[in-house]
């Protein structure tokens, strides 16, 4: 698949607090969902949008996700040796999937800064923002819809979900201009984590984004605010109502896996899903759930 768009950044420098103690040596990127870790699932989404330049901004405690995603020569020797040549075929093709680059964010300034030292690899391009808390089932269109609605406007375009009052207060909410055109929303602005009754929409801005180069002068141009963090969804905000940016509108497909519930749903979901072994675990799963009356 051929795109405009071929550079894709993934944030993974946080400290997963909410899956302590499992999180305590290992990434939070790294926590297995069947037999892959969940960054992989992202990787590999941003490899069916066309993506083949991948940088990963991880942070002091993160080496072993480079590690997964490097050539590990001992290993292929060894799966030879033994006469494995399926799972050698998988490990070398995990290094594969794309060309990946690595840069560290040396302190915990926030969203926004941890896309900002992605300003030298990205160039002069468009790139896609992919955060992995934020987990897109295989058969979501979502990144290619993304990357289409940039090349209909020109312009940078976020993920949008829509959630009821209990929930909106938990995300940044947009602030749409206008009627929807289909899923195409034009923004205005945008406003992090407002109480219910303050917020402009009921359209949330999800883990996906596709920008154009301009919000990185956005990025430089916020004020930190608590913790001295820099807002990802501030310099979005300068944005919109600066050169402009638009929504995309999605309903299904995504697990904010950054939650325990949602987590277990997505690694259920994914098994089921699986030829080798869904039928088996779904069997199982069925028993469970009619022995407890669940």
């Amino acid at each position: 698949m051929t795109t405009s768009v071929r550079k894709a950044v993934i944030p993974a420098a946080g400290l997963g607090t909410r899956f302590l103690p499992s999180t305590k040596a290992t990434p939070k990127e790294m926590l297995t969902l069947v037999d892959k870790p969940a960054i992989q699932y992202v990787v590999e989404e941003a490899v069916a949008a066309g993506i083949t330049d991948i940088l990963i901004v991880t942070g002091r405690t993160k080496r072993t996700i480079e590690d997964h995603f490097d050539r590990a020569p001992e290993l292929e020797e060894a799966l030879a040796r033994t006469g494995k040549e399926d799972l050698l075929r998988v490990v070398v093709e995990l290094a594969e999937l794309a060309e990946f680059h690595f840069v560290r964010q040396g302190e915990a300034l926030g969203l926004g800064h941890a896309v900002g030292t992605a300003r030298a690899h990205v160039g002069d391009e468009p790139f896609a923002v992919l955060l992995p808390d934020d987990l897109m089932h295989p058969t979501s269109t979502l990144l290619k819809d993304l990357i289409a609605a940039y090349e209909q406007t020109g312009s940078s375009v976020v993920a949008l979900k829509r959630f009821g009052p209990k929930e909106i207060s938990l995300y940044g909410v947009a602030d749409v201009d206008g009627t929807p055109d289909g899923n195409l929303t034009r923004l205005k602005g945008m406003v992090e984590k407002p109480a219910a009754e303050d917020a402009p929409s009921d359209l949330a801005i999800m883990g996906r984004y596709l920008f154009t180069t301009d919000i990185f002068d956005f990025i430089d141009r916020v004020e930190r605010g608590r913790g001295g963090e820099l807002q990802l969804t501030d310099a979005m905000a300068k944005l919109a109502a600066g050169p402009g940016m638009f929504g995309w509108i999605f309903e299904h497909g995504r697990y904010d896996i950054g939650s325990k519930p949602d987590f277990l749903r997505a690694f259920v979901e994914f098994a089921l899903d699986r030829g080798d072994v869904g039928p088996d675990f779904g069997r199982w799963l069925g028993a469970v759930v009619r022995e407890r009356h669940l």
